[in-house]
């Protein structure tokens, strides 16, 4: 079910820090957007074009943890993530390259996470959502890495996430699910960097840079 702009930039702005409370949301629907704090973005895989995606059901084996997958719609509300940092970084911040993020998932309130339990499919590590608004560990931390010359990320630069405790890149491939999630592929960690770990910003919503951070 798709999710109208309005409708997400109304929950951003709700759940805004009320140092930002002014801060209004807008839609990142051209290339070169700058990509901050507290934005709800889509992120694509370069090579598959799937988007990063998750919803409420469990892997049937490793942490039994709530499944991530790429899915092969644009349209889709399950695939939307806030960026979250894990210092003092406040939304409207801009998000350097080498700066460790969080990302949580929009509808479940989960965050992106990975281990060393095998995923489904490949054997690699494991991708999952895990814990809530109020429980996140270092399981959660990914480290922002940005292609080329770039310093701060923006829509249309290529990016890696590497899990900060594994050391595996956020990784997918055309190997696809016939159960759990039909159609959509594997999301995985992997140690190597590959053409397959390459990710870009694509539909979301974001906030502009704050006065304060320019």
């Amino acid at each position: 079910m798709a999710i109208s702009f309005f409708g997400l930039a109304l929950f951003l702005f709700l759940t805004l820090d009320s140092d930002y409370i002014s801060t209004t949301p807008v839609s990142a629907a051209s290339e070169g957007v700058q990509i901050t704090y507290g934005s709800a973005i889509k992120l694509m895989h370069e090579k598959t074009k799937f988007r990063l995606h998750s919803h409420d059901v469990p892997y049937g084996s490793g942490s039994g943890q709530q499944s991530v997958t790429g899915f092969p719609g644009v349209d889709d509300a399950n695939s939307y993530w806030a960026v979250r940092s894990t210092d003092s970084s406040k939304q409207g911040d801009p998000i350097k390259s080498g700066s460790i993020i969080r990302l949580q998932h929009i509808k479940t309130r989960r965050w992106l996470h990975s281990h060393l339990h095998a995923s489904p499919i490949s054997g690699n590590m494991e991708v999952s959502c895990f814990g809530d608004d109020k429980e996140s560990d270092t399981g959660d931390y990914w480290r922002l890495e940005i292609e080329g010359s770039g310093k701060t990320w923006r829509q249309d630069q290529r990016i890696r996430l590497q899990h900060v405790d594994t050391g595996g890149y956020l990784h997918s491939h055309d190997k696809k699910y016939t159960r759990i999630a039909g159609g959509q592929q594997e999301v995985c960690g992997v140690k190597e960097k590959r053409p397959d770990n390459v990710w870009l910003a694509a539909e979301g919503v974001y906030f502009p840079v704050t006065e304060k951070s320019k």
